[in-house]
């Protein structure tokens, strides 16, 4: 039961995505759920909770280790990107189109905020570190996030007027977030104290959006045309990506001489993606786009493989801290 208590949300992935394989009306647009509508009011209550328990006080205190925040920042905003372009164009041809695109937005993603800073302080690493630069890199996902996808689109053809994106965007995403930081000025010792329900209503709401993005490529028969090859494709790169990305920040936190404090704060914020931003965010940029669960795929896949693997490293790290 404990077990169940501490992973129920990755074990209702794989139920969400059977399910709506099983009962595909009920959360395609036009089903009795109106997941058109529901899912952007969820995504907004999404952003407002962030916004309540992001520790803002977090970004004054860490300003300081800009050796830290450069390598963090630039690699998941530049370094990453480039990579996920580089293998786009080197392997790309082989993946459908809509995976291809699924990839590209993986690369894109900021950083997790919660799983990063716990996996940190459990490997003993520097901690306020984690927290600033978690927080930064969400708050300047809303932003660049959505630049590279248009670009990225644009440069693949496939073309998204922006205002209407823009629009969503700020009503969906930055209102909300701004809403839940003034919020946050007399209810912080009440958001600290209650994060973990806040964040359970989150996770069930991001369960919510992959069930409708999915029944929605049920319906259209996405996954009748690629059968399950497709998800195997998908797993060997994402297993690819992560080892490239977590080698990639290993070396740059050697060549930057980083501390081993440092480095381990690095090694669990640059290389993590957010699920929790990834999806509602996902679900605004492409809005009913019936490739939309292949697009999630890769994010589905690489969210459990980075707790797994991070979760392993940060227990070894911090038995060795301690001894």
């Amino acid at each position: 039961m404990a077990f169940l208590a501490r992973n129920w949300f990755v074990l209702s992935l794989p139920l969400v995505v059977v399910l709506a394989f099983l009962v595909p009306e009920a959360g395609a647009s036009g089903g009795w759920l109106q997941s058109q509508v529901t899912t952007k009011a969820g995504v907004a209550l999404i952003f407002l909770l962030q916004g309540l328990t992001l520790p803002s006080a977090a970004l004054r205190k860490g300003v300081s280790q800009w050796r830290l925040h450069l390598l963090v920042q630039a690699f998941t905003f530049g370094l990453f990107p480039l990579i996920g372009i580089l293998l786009d164009k080197a392997l790309g041809r082989f993946l459908p189109p809509d995976l291809a695109l699924g990839f590209l937005y993986l690369c894109v993603l900021p950083s997790t905020v919660s799983t990063s800073v716990v996996l940190t302080g459990l490997a003993g690493g520097n901690t306020v570190g984690a927290i600033f630069n978690a927080v930064l890199s969400n708050v300047l996902g809303v932003f660049i996030t959505p630049l590279w996808i248009t670009w990225l689109m644009e440069k693949g053809g496939s073309r998204q007027p922006l205002g209407p994106v823009i629009l969503e965007i700020v009503l969906l995403l930055l209102l909300p977030l701004a809403v839940g930081q003034l919020l946050r000025l007399p209810f912080a010792k009440f958001a600290d104290a209650r994060k973990k329900p806040l964040g359970n209503i989150a996770s069930g709401i991001i369960l919510f959006v992959v069930f409708a993005a999915f029944c929605n490529s049920v319906k259209s028969r996405l996954w009748s045309q690629h059968g399950a090859g497709v998800t195997l494709l998908a797993a060997a790169g994402v297993l690819l990506v992560f080892v490239i990305a977590m080698a990639a920040v290993e070396a740059l936190s050697r060549l930057l001489r980083l501390d081993p404090a440092d480095r381990i704060a690095a090694s669990f914020c640059a290389p993590q993606k957010t699920l929790a931003s990834g999806v509602p965010m996902a679900k605004i940029l492409f809005g009913t786009h019936p490739g939309l669960g292949l697009i999630l795929l890769p994010i589905l896949l690489y969210h459990p493989l980075q707790l797994i693997v991070c979760g392993i490293l940060a227990d070894r790290w911090g038995r060795g801290v301690k001894r």
